[in-house]
């Protein structure tokens, strides 16, 4: 392998279910899930790849991929004339009759998307997760190092670690053992209440990936990345690194950004990455033109705000403060604060909207008042109704997670 320039395919894990994100995922895969007001959960992982200049990218997808597919083939159309690509690759079957039975069963099932390359090093990267990273610089660690693998990290609270593959390394950044969500995270030496969390992110050296695969294939596994594949390999003392995400450093980036990731596998962690984004200074910049976030592009006309004027019940004035408006969106005499309005949302008179979440084409009806809430796709919210604040009468029709209320797609109230 040549350490200057190792030839480099990227692979998207994006069959996941998200079980703990329905109902947003009742309809599609959780890496399709809409978020930030025109992008959707894959568009972060794809912009880091492409502004790193990866462009061989290949995205492994299975479960509810309609839209997931429909975004990609028409909004990640890279040049074919200079071999780059973002392609998806469906659960095929084609080593036996099951679907993917785990993250590194997929990655097994696909194997011909590997050898048909056959590049230097492998990128396997999970599809659902916030976050900017420079992976040219987690590839040069892992170059320099001469690792067979190497996981991307990040400390986090021993409390949210349960959730996530947790490490034990030494003083050069190797890893000692590698734990999937154990019930007692390994703290850092010397930070107690912190453990060493992995991202979902790894690298792999060609010949060492696919032997692995196939080894695991064997086995009777869950056949993981993060409960299989890499503690074994931790286990028979192959040359794991791990590549601290916290010295990564985008162009363009403030140093408050440095280190942010968020996992969006829950409605409140959901919920949350988008009140990120309408601070006024916000941990996660979508206006970093020398890392831009990309997505598909809609021929949508400019977002509108109508209406200024008094009237005997109180101002009719369409306005929106410490939020982000989409394209296409109407604010016809409606107020919206601290809130995510998706393309095509509309907000009709004396409506209030407050730390909310509106995806596509919804449409909040006259004097309706929406607190701390997530409206899927097309829903109607009837004039007059107040959704968020009142818990228990809002369970009798919907979800409520956490202090968030979630509207599910299409809903037309009755």
């Amino acid at each position: 392998m040549s350490t200057a320039s190792p030839t480099v395919v990227a692979i998207v894990l994006a069959g996941g279910e998200g079980k703990r994100l329905w109902p947003l995922t009742a309809d599609r895969a959780k890496p399709a899930v809409p978020i930030a007001g025109r992008y959707r959960l894959i568009d972060f992982v794809l912009s880091n790849l492409v502004n790193s200049g990866l462009h061989k990218i290949k995205v492994l997808t299975q479960y509810k991929s309609d839209s997931l597919n429909t975004h990609i083939a028409r909004g990640w159309r890279l040049s074919s004339m200079i071999d780059q690509y973002v392609e998806l690759v469906p659960a095929q079957q084609r080593t036996g009759r099951d679907w993917f039975k785990g993250s590194a069963d997929a990655l097994y099932q696909s194997l011909n998307v590997i050898t048909d390359e056959n590049p230097d090093l492998v990128c396997v990267f999970g599809g659902d997760h916030m976050y900017k990273m420079d992976v040219r610089q987690m590839i040069g660690a892992h170059v320099d190092a001469g690792a067979d693998a190497t996981v991307a990290v990040l400390p986090v609270p021993v409390d949210e670690a349960r959730s996530f593959g947790v490490l034990a390394v030494d003083e050069r950044w190797r890893v000692l053992a590698f734990d999937e969500k154990p019930e007692h995270p390994r703290e850092i030496p010397g930070r107690p209440g912190w453990a060493l969390a992995s991202m979902g992110n790894y690298i792999f050296r060609t010949g060492a990936l696919v032997d692995e695969l196939r080894r695991d294939a064997r086995d009777d596994t869950a056949h993981d990345f993060g409960r299989n594949i890499l503690p074994e390999m931790v286990a028979r003392k192959l040359d794991v690194l791990a590549y601290d995400f916290l010295t990564n450093a985008v162009p363009g980036a403030t140093e408050p950004e440095r280190g942010y990731w968020r996992d969006v596998g829950t409605i409140l962690s959901y919920w949350q990455a988008n009140m990120d984004l309408v601070q006024i200074v916000p941990t996660f910049d979508l206006y970093n033109q020398r890392w831009p976030i990309r997505t598909l592009t809609r021929p949508l006309p400019p977002a509108k705000f109508v209406f200024s004027e008094e009237t005997e019940t109180g101002p009719r004035m369409g306005y929106a403060t410490d939020s982000l408006v989409s394209e296409g969106c109407i604010l016809s005499g409606g107020r919206v604060h601290r809130s995510i309005c998706s393309p095509r949302v509309r907000v009709n008179s004396f409506a209030y909207v407050e730390e909310s979440v509106l995806l596509d084409n919804v449409d909040v009806g006259r004097r309706a008042r929406l607190h701390r809430c997530i409206v899927d796709k097309g829903a109607h919210i009837p004039p007059g109704m107040e959704v968020g604040f009142d818990a228990a009468e809002d369970r009798k029709r919907f979800t409520v997670v956490d202090g968030v209320t979630v509207i599910p797609k299409d809903y037309k109230f009755v």
